[in-house]
């Protein structure tokens, strides 16, 4: 029997918290092996973000105004896009000087940023509650850059069985081939659980919540208690959760985003930002960043800074057209059970109430037992106004079937019927179901 799901039960979806953005700062808690020192790019060990005042203008006022000119400052609203390699310089001392500042927004060279990546690095830093950011060429660098930022040969991480898929490959392919050894776990093990899975070697303790395709929500404050009283980093990939968990009220040291994704809001950009909370990490993550090469298209990083204009309004948007298609998909006899972290089926549906102010639009589905993978991909063709395709995240609703699609080693991931992913766009929601509608009957063999 499918699991009721009484969505007017106001419980179900967190209630918007009107502090989500403010924060106490945590103590660092350090690595169990030193970086050694770039000249002039030692952190200020005091720098932290302040507290936000309680007085301050609520998200989405601030979001409209961060990253540009105040109000009534002379000029076009927009900050212009600004490409460049060369920075010419009035002498060599002042070169020198700006030299020093590789921790600071400051142009110096192209790679090292223009105000455009300043910008966007200033207004992700706001949304994720966080001290500094940086931007990375992709969702996926904003993995890798972090964890080859942190990682050393002879190092270990533990990450979820539930993790994006290419981050599963850069485990196993490039950080297996330069000596940093990579543990899978289900994501709904407790901390005390795995305990005993961390090493004196374990120096990342990676998650990713919600799963991506199964949308387990993990216990992050716990985890993230478990890492620091081992000397570990909690990193989490928080693309689904954007603006909805604030990471560094818990416990989080290094959050990642594709902001490819609700960012951009338009399927036309590839980019990624990692945020951090203190000095020290950003030490980690910027010159880890800088000796990499990682750069972003300037381009990219403008429409992305235009799309946040605009998140809040589409993440509202989006996430009551998910639920109120995903409650009508509840009711479908076709249908086992909704992959959603809104509703008491999915796992970790406590967490995503405590942890958590609202939804994004995306969801799974699992199926009846009695349809087979093929059922499941002659519905998804025969939908109209769903795409087939990568990402999520724009204007537009898309579908994939989950089958095939995902690698699990741990027994995770596995449900009663045969399962697709969901994103819900800014159609209109009766169009929408009308469309599932006949593609429910597709589904049937009809």
């Amino acid at each position: 029997m499918r699991e009721s799901c009484a969505m007017g039960d106001p419980g179900i979806i967190a209630q918007p918290n009107p502090a989500r953005y403010c924060f106490a700062p945590r103590a660092m808690t350090g690595m169990k092996h030193e970086q050694d020192p770039t000249p002039g790019a030692t952190p200020e060990r005091t720098m932290t973000k302040p507290a936000t005042p309680p007085n301050a203008p609520q998200p989405e006022t601030r979001l409209v105004h961060a990253g540009r000119k105040p109000t009534h400052a002379h000029g076009f609203v927009n900050p212009p896009v600004m490409r460049g390699s060369t920075v010419l310089h009035p002498s060599i001392a002042a070169k020198a000087e700006i030299g020093r500042k590789a921790l600071e927004p400051v142009e110096n060279y192209g790679l090292m940023g223009t105000q455009t990546h300043f910008a966007l690095e200033a207004a992700i830093a706001e949304i994720e509650g966080g001290l500094r950011t940086q931007v990375t060429g992709s969702g996926l660098s904003a993995i890798t850059v972090p964890l080859l930022a942190y990682l050393r040969a002879g190092d270990h991480i533990l990450v979820p069985d539930s993790v994006y898929g290419p981050t599963r490959t850069f485990c196993g392919g490039l950080l297996r081939r330069y000596g940093i050894e990579t543990s899978y776990y289900g994501p709904m093990t407790t901390a005390e659980a795995l305990r005993p899975h961390l090493r004196p070697n374990t120096r990342v303790l990676f998650t990713e919540s919600p799963g991506s395709h199964t949308f387990e929500v993990q216990d992050i404050p716990a985890l993230a208690a478990l890492a620091h009283e081992h000397g570990a980093k909690l990193f989490l990939d928080n693309t689904w959760g954007i603006h909805h968990f604030q990471p560094f009220l818990h416990g989080v040291d290094v959050s990642i985003q594709a902001l490819t994704k609700y960012p951009g809001g338009h399927s036309d950009i590839i980019l990624g930002a990692v945020t951090v909370n203190t000095a020290e990490d950003w030490h980690w993550l910027r010159m880890g960043s800088l000796e990499l090469g990682n750069y972003a298209s300037p381009d990219d990083c403008w429409l992305a800074l235009r799309g946040i204009r605009t998140l809040l309004v589409r993440l509202k948007a989006q996430e009551q057209a998910a639920l109120r298609i995903a409650t009508w998909l509840h009711t479908r006899p076709e249908v086992a059970r909704i992959l959603h972290p809104a509703f008491p089926s999915c796992p970790g549906h406590a967490f995503f109430k405590r942890d958590f102010t609202g939804a994004c639009g995306l969801f799974g589905v699992v199926y009846q037992p009695q349809y087979s993978a093929a059922d499941v991909v002659r519905m998804i063709d025969g939908l109209k106004l769903f795409g087939i395709g990568a990402s999520w995240g724009g204007y537009e609703s898309l579908v994939l079937p989950t089958t095939g699609t995902i690698r699990r080693t741990e027994g995770t991931g596995v449900f009663e019927g045969e399962m697709a992913r969901f994103h819900i766009g800014l159609e209109n929601v009766d169009d929408l179901i009308e469309d599932l509608d006949q593609g429910l009957a597709l589904l049937r063999g009809g």
